[in-house]
């Protein structure tokens, strides 16, 4: 061979062996978490025309890559952060609750994603807010306090640092009315667009550029981090994530599964010292799909650490990432379960500009009363307006019965205004996206087709386990939820035959099924009236007194406050409160006179909201 073709292939043997070299001796980089409490995308001007400037965020995605496409799996607190801590979906793990009524340990011996960090040398901090739903054991985090710092390391040892800002949390919006003229906000209030389901009213509109001024607020706090990093020399060494810790909270937004409430901000400052590491083009943005579940991976990948194979999520870039299988996943799934005392079980998936909904209680409308979203204006405002018929029919919808599947084009319709899962020419994508639901709800498997209370009492020493073993009972649960899916003529036989299963959960969904349909099966009313009579479980008796209720066939008061008396579990008793909540509302309009000295003495403490259920009842009546 000649020497004009020798040295050439002898160059590029020696560079990329060097380059090899290089990565393998090179110290791993530090990791920065930047999370703000209570952000979707959609008011921040970087990702939205309708948000406000953010300069030092905007400055991250100029040394960085926007991600246009991130998702929290759960649209509240606890149950988004136990996702990201654990890489697991929460239904599978039995975290899905907020407020957990119990902690649940790791599945199947995973720790909590920063203990492998410390196992590889870094230092881990967080401050300061962890709020997980599962056991924490001592090895995860070397500082937790609003002091910690990654200052404390030992010199040259690198650090995965958290930095919560609850500058925008939804709290910062429950001010009175008054503020409106005593507080006037820095953003001005006719510049941001009311999204098209809320009503354009001074509130709304002050309550939105108030939100923007948060957020303008929040920004400075990142800004501060990001100087302290470059003053201790530390920032072409350090991977910076912003991203919002779910979505919200304008109303309508946390709590709920539809894009404010999931579709998050996140940008991720790269380090000169390791742009070799991300497969993206600095100063870039890109559409690929990243869930909370991916972030622990993802982390751990940079760190070069192995991922545990326990993990639902994937590594989303670094070294060793299939950048085109990544890219080719643009799937995102979503839960929502108990938040505080109002009950609803809601799935979601999104895939490409499709996002579906699964509503398994469908006549739980949106607007339920729940006590902490109803302490900002807004909320209270919206209630009002419908009660007293000022609303149109988009704004309404918040207050009104849901379809089982709802099926939006989120590129043209953000909001999530128009179902299209009754639209002829949508039935392919409609089909599809609920194959994506239940092959993903029955593969978990999805724990929340038990209720709460039994899961408490039976599954939470070891959730994961629990799923394994009655991964076929969930299956025949999940096959009856579906049988609302269809025409109710076609599936009264089925409907009738499991309202008369030895198995108590067949009948409490079919129960949920039947309510469903409404009047549409009544010719069910029979055996459902048999039910809410007879059956041995105080909750299916409930559920039958609730179709009876929902149809006005009979007056449900009685048999559902005696189950709430004879309740013996805290989140039972919550259950049943839920449907009388319902029962109890605008549209429906029974009156449930409870006497709180008849509930459990266990269930009256001083933070219960088993009490705050009942307070709420009574200033109805």
């Amino acid at each position: 061979m000649k020497l004009t073709y020798i040295l050439p292939v002898l160059v590029l043997l020696i560079n990329v062996a060097c380059k090899g070299q290089q990565q393998t001796n090179q110290k791993p980089p530090n990791i920065v978490w930047i999370v703000s409490e209570d952000n979707s995308k959609h008011y921040l001007k970087l990702f939205d025309k309708n948000g406000i400037e953010t300069p030092n965020i905007e400055a991250l995605a100029e040394h960085g890559v926007q991600f246009n496409r991130v998702f929290s799996n759960a649209p509240v607190c606890s149950v988004a952060r136990s996702t990201i801590i654990s890489g697991c979906y929460a239904p599978r793990t039995g975290a899905q609750f907020h407020r957990r009524s119990e902690l649940v340990p790791m599945p199947d011996s995973l720790r909590m994603f920063p203990a492998y960090l410390r196992d590889a040398g870094y230092y881990t901090v967080n401050n300061s807010k962890e709020d997980y739903n599962f056991k924490k054991s001592d090895q995860v985090w070397n500082e937790s306090s609003a002091k910690g710092t990654w200052k404390n390391r030992q010199q040259d040892q690198p650090f995965f640092y958290v930095h919560n800002i609850g500058t925008t949390h939804e709290s910062r919006l429950h001010f009175p009315e008054s503020d409106i003229i005593d507080a006037p906000t820095t953003a001005n209030v006719n510049e941001y667009t009311v999204q098209p389901n809320h009503p354009n009213t001074k509130l709304f509109r002050y309550t939105n550029a108030r939100y923007r001024d948060r957020i303008k607020e929040m920004d400075g706090e990142l800004g501060e981090v990001v100087k302290a990093l470059e003053a201790d020399g530390q920032l072409e060494n350090t991977f910076i994530f912003y991203y919002g810790d779910h979505g919200g909270v304008l109303p309508g937004s946390k709590g709920y599964l539809y894009e404010t409430g999931l579709h998050v901000p996140m940008v991720v400052r790269v380090p000169e010292n390791y742009k070799n590491m991300i497969d993206l083009k600095i100063g870039s943005q890109t559409d690929r799909f990243v869930s909370f579940i991916d972030l622990a991976p993802t982390v751990l990948n940079l760190a070069g650490v192995q991922v545990p194979k326990q993990i639902d999520g994937k590594p989303v870039f670094g070294n060793g990432v299939d950048t085109k299988k990544i890219d080719g996943e643009d799937v995102a799934y979503g839960y929502a379960d108990r938040f505080d005392e109002k009950y609803d079980m809601v799935r979601s998936v999104r895939k490409g500009k499709y996002k579906y909904i699964r509503s398994y209680n469908p006549f739980n409308f949106d607007g339920l009363m729940n006590n902490y979203r109803y302490k900002q204006a807004a909320y209270r405002e919206w209630k009002e307006m419908y009660e007293d018929g000022k609303l149109n029919g988009v704004e309404s919808s918040f207050f009104k019965s849901r379809t089982p599947e709802m099926l939006f084009d989120v590129e043209n319709d953000p909001y999530e205004t128009t179902n299209l899962a009754a639209d002829p020419n949508f039935i392919s994508s409609l089909e599809e996206m609920r194959d994506l639901l239940n092959e993903w709800v029955t593969g978990m498997p999805d724990l929340s087709f038990y209720p709460e209370f039994y899961l408490v009492e039976n599954a939470f020493d070891n959730p994961v386990q629990f799923g394994r073993t009655h991964k076929k009972n969930i299956q025949n649960y999940i096959k009856t939820a579906n049988l609302m899916l269809q025409d109710p003529a076609t599936v009264q036989a089925d409907l009738k035959k499991q309202l008369r299963s030895t198995d108590p959960w067949q009948r409490y969904w079919a129960l949920i099924v039947c309510s469903s349909f409404g009047e549409k099966i009544n010719v069910l009313t029979p055996a459902i009236k048999e039910i809410a009579e007879n059956d041995e479980q105080g909750i299916n008796r409930v559920r039958a007194a609730e179709y009876l209720g929902l149809i006005k066939a009979v007056d449900p008061t009685t048999v559902m406050i005696e189950a709430l008396y004879s309740a013996k579990h805290e989140t039972e008793a919550l259950l049943i409160l839920n449907s009388i909540v319902l029962l109890n509302s605008h549209d429906y309009g029974y009156n449930f006179d409870i006497d709180e000295n008849k509930i459990n003495s266990a269930f009256r403490t001083e933070k219960s909201e088993v009490l705050r259920r009942i307070e709420f009842l009574n200033s109805e009546l």
